[in-house]
């Protein structure tokens, strides 16, 4: 296997902002603001300085959409191999793995199936993918030092 093809990432960075596309589909198909909007306000009387927003659905999905499109438009760092891009995609993956959790773990919590828990497992297993990529390409770099 080439040096290129083993330590690029871009595959799997691509593979998350897919998966966070599908995961905001499936937001969006199921209510979410419904359930977020409500706990936002319930947390925010609780603890005041927590800055959480409300979102209309239209402003919400603008936000998501913009912010995939712009994650896709990093992509051609990940084929690169740059290293600023590894630490954005630490970043990436850890948020994305943690939204997933958070939304199985909500749904058994609570006991019924929360918005967005269909394409968790989905985003979870890309997520935790781009993580060991960037981990072996990181390794690979030390390496070759």
């Amino acid at each position: 296997m080439s040096d290129r093809k083993k330590s690029s990432y871009g595959p799997a960075w691509l593979a998350v902002c897919l998966s966070l596309a599908l995961h905001v589909l499936d937001e969006a198909l199921n209510g979410f603001l419904s359930v977020y909007n409500p706990a936002a306000n319930a947390i925010r009387l609780r603890i005041p300085f927590l800055p959480l927003p409300v979102f209309t659905f239209g402003t919400w999905l603008r936000n998501l959409i913009i912010a995939i499109i712009l994650l896709l438009l990093l992509t051609p760092f990940t084929y690169r191999k740059s290293r600023w891009m590894a630490i954005i995609a630490y970043g990436f993956a850890i948020l994305m793995t943690v939204n997933g959790l958070a939304h199985i773990a909500g749904s058994v919590y609570l006991g019924r199936l929360m918005p967005g828990v269909y394409s968790s497992p989905i985003l979870v297993a890309s997520s935790v993918f781009l993580f060991i990529k960037v981990r072996k390409l990181g390794e690979s770099m030390a390496n070759h030092v």
